[in-house]
């Protein structure tokens, strides 16, 4: 009998433990506070200027293009075949040009927007952990991405300690 009691407190005292940890939840939007954050609108200016840059540069080539393009329009019937040939080899070398300029560009801008957000990013998870660790939080969950179902009244918005945390408003 003596042994059936022990096997049962040592069964339920597990359960008994596990009730009486408390989880704590909390949420962040993570889309409004990279919103607030001062690095991201000069990473965005940067961005943006680094597109104007591309633009023109764009337009140049594309004036070029069209320029060989009625210059090829333009020859008549006296200019021997093997001179039309040639242009329409420009025209076509410039089109071509043009594509990879288009994707060089984009290729630059995107690994622009990377280099430039990572180090924004990564700041504002080392806040939400430093916020995580004084909190006790035991889980914070993203409100920016759909993956909270369900936001019951357990959780805390722990928005505005990261933003405090960030230094911004």
């Amino acid at each position: 009998m003596f042994k059936k009691l022990i096997i049962a407190v040592l069964c339920c005292l597990p359960m008994s433990l596990m009730a009486q940890t408390s989880f704590k939840f909390g949420t962040v939007n993570s889309a409004e506070v990279i919103a607030a954050m001062p690095e991201r609108a000069a990473a965005e200016q940067q961005l943006q200027d680094l597109s104007k840059k591309y633009e023109d540069e764009f337009v140049k080539v594309q004036e070029e293009f069209q320029n060989k393009y009625k210059e090829l329009q333009a020859l008549g019937d006296t200019v021997p075949e093997t001179i039309k040939m040639r242009r329409l080899q420009e025209v076509q070398e410039s089109q071509q040009r043009i594509e990879s300029f288009r994707t060089m560009a984009q290729e630059d801008i995107a690994k622009k927007q990377e280099e430039l957000f990572i180090p924004i990013q990564q700041k504002l998870m080392d806040a939400i952990k430093a916020v995580g660790e004084e909190g006790k939080y035991t889980y914070i969950f993203d409100l920016t991405y759909p993956v909270v179902l369900y936001q019951g009244t357990g959780s805390e918005d722990i928005t505005p300690l990261v933003k405090a945390k960030l230094g911004i408003q």
